[in-house]
């Protein structure tokens, strides 16, 4: 495997801030600190940032490779290649892909998903590349192949959604309904036909979760509830193993959870775009109160490094605070203690940023130099 040695930059180093260091990179983790090895390749980081690769908990951005416009798809392994190309050019290095599982037709069906996991499996990334399964609640018929999946190590982590009762609401409008039947590639009367008799089985909903939330504790893997509206589903959840809140509806149902001990998860375009799309908390004031405690791409990768230096900037936070928002917290949340922070044996994940243009220069993804940019290249031997 490639080694790498990055002289001169300020790294991000756990309990210091940034201070100049040198960090030898070989076999896939960080193999110094401080001391130089021969190597492939050197890189001079000089009045660089040095910094953890960024942990994506939650992204769907992938959906558009997938699906660039209602109706038109293109094959799952090409639209993953042109994703991972944009993780890395973005520094994230390690993605939980938000895989909706759903009762739809189309994009977020089960032929969806399945092609979807066999593509992730058919090729070596480099990008560590994770299934974050997005279970529709009321997708009973999926529910066998869901829970073999989870018990086949496939799925990485498991998030409760229950959009149902609100796209049954919105079938009265022709307009917003129409958002669902073009993304599933049929009739809104033929949607509007499936939806009514999916939304019949609420009787089975309760039953189904339990068994699913089963599954992912006999597999240890994290879980976490979606647009909770209320602190008492918020503790519902916590009941069957669910510590991720993600994207809570209301202010004091991600306190509560905060309080309780959960990790809570906001959306880095809220923070970049200084409001939330559909109306709810500011997220950077939630980060800043200690309340959000983690961010995540959502549905733009771009937004993660720059949501992240915009909260340093605003001076609430220092750079080591705001960045652990998009690296050592989502690797906590996870369970993923290899990575996340930049020490001796942990995976060599690192974005090295300009800090006056705060433009990225390179990526280092699990010890390979996975991204650079021509500023970046010049600085190569």
């Amino acid at each position: 495997m490639q080694s790498l040695t990055i002289t001169g930059g300020d790294v991000l180093l756990p309990q210091h801030g940034t201070e100049p260091e040198t960090l030898h990179v070989a076999d896939g983790i960080i193999a110094a600190i401080g001391t130089t090895a021969p190597a492939a390749l050197t890189l001079d980081a000089a009045g660089l940032w040095v910094l953890p690769g960024i942990v994506d908990i939650h992204g769907d951005a992938f959906e558009r490779q997938l699906q660039p416009r209602p109706g038109v798809d293109f094959p799952t392994g090409l639209a993953l290649r042109d994703t991972e190309a944009q993780l890395l050019a973005n520094g994230i290095t390690t993605a939980f892909h938000g895989v909706t599982l759903s009762w739809e037709p189309g994009l977020r069906s089960l032929g969806a998903w399945r092609a979807l996991l066999e593509a992730l499996e058919a090729e070596h990334w480099t990008c560590d590349m994770r299934v974050h399964l997005r279970w529709e609640a009321y997708n009973l018929d999926a529910l066998d192949t869901a829970l073999a999946d989870i018990a086949a190590g496939r799925v990485h982590l498991l998030a409760f959604n229950d959009h149902t009762p609100s796209i049954l609401r919105k079938l009265a409008d022709p307009v917003a309904a129409a958002k669902f039947s073009d993304r599933a590639g049929m009739s809104l009367a033929e949607f509007t036909s499936v939806a009514e008799r999916v939304g019949a089985r609420a009787d089975a909903v309760p039953a189904a979760l339990e068994r699913i939330a089963a599954a992912a504790r006999q597999a240890r893997i994290p879980m976490a509830s979606h647009d909770d509206d209320s602190i008492g589903l918020r503790e519902a959840f916590r009941t069957k193993g669910a510590h991720i809140c993600e994207f809570p509806m209301a202010e004091e149902v991600g306190a509560a959870a905060r309080t309780a001990g959960d990790f809570v998860v906001m959306g880095s375009p809220n923070v970049v775009r200084g409001r939330s799309h559909l109306g709810w908390a500011s997220a950077a004031r939630l980060a800043e109160a200690g309340i959000c405690n983690v961010l995540s791409s959502d549905y733009y990768y771009p937004a993660m490094m720059r949501a992240a230096l915009m909260l340093a900037e605003r001076g609430v936070l220092g750079l080591a605070q705001a960045w652990a928002l998009i690296s050592a917290n989502p690797a906590a949340a996870t369970g993923l203690t290899d990575r996340g922070t930049i020490a001796v044996g942990k995976r060599a994940d690192l974005v090295l940023i300009d800090p006056d243009s705060r433009r990225l220069v390179a990526t280092v993804a699990g010890g390979r130099l996975a991204h650079v940019t021509a500023a970046g290249a010049a600085r190569l031997r």
